[in-house]
């Protein structure tokens, strides 16, 4: 019975084939993250603008809701939103109005916020948000 064959594999010389991938890794680095870093910058541009925004509303909101107890004015409301920004989003300019509006015969008090969220990416524009809290004012 004869001996199984064994295959054998082409020699190449060593020196060769380390000289052509010498710096290959780099490249691909490179590559791959030409691709991720903009990407990761996007989607934490869109997670800071949406934090902001729902943060922003859920102030104004309260500020609108606060300003619209029978026992104080729609300016406490505005107060009341500007403690709540400050505290949960330290830093950003945010401009605060007030107002009130009418709706199916009910008085409306409207707290509006307003700020400017930056650009994390070179090529990226600034986000304006505006949003606007609305409650019903109460009466005595």
């Amino acid at each position: 019975m004869p001996a199984p064959s064994r295959r054998r594999c082409p020699q190449v010389p060593v020196g060769r084939s380390v000289r052509r991938s010498r710096g290959a890794a780099v490249v691909d680095f490179v590559f791959v993250m030409l691709l991720l870093v903009p990407l990761f910058l996007a989607i934490f541009q869109v997670g800071l603008t949406l934090y902001v925004r729902n943060t922003l509303a859920a102030c104004a909101s309260e500020g609108a809701r606060y300003g619209a107890f029978f026992d104080r004015a729609p300016a406490d409301g505005v107060a009341r939103a500007r403690t709540c920004v400050s505290g949960a989003l330290p830093g950003y300019p945010v401009e605060l109005g007030v107002g009130t509006d009418g709706a199916g015969g009910q008085p409306l008090v409207v707290v509006t916020a307003h700020t400017d969220v930056p650009a994390l990416g070179v090529w990226g524009r600034v986000v304006a948000v505006t949003v606007r809290g609305h409650a019903v004012k109460e009466t005595a």
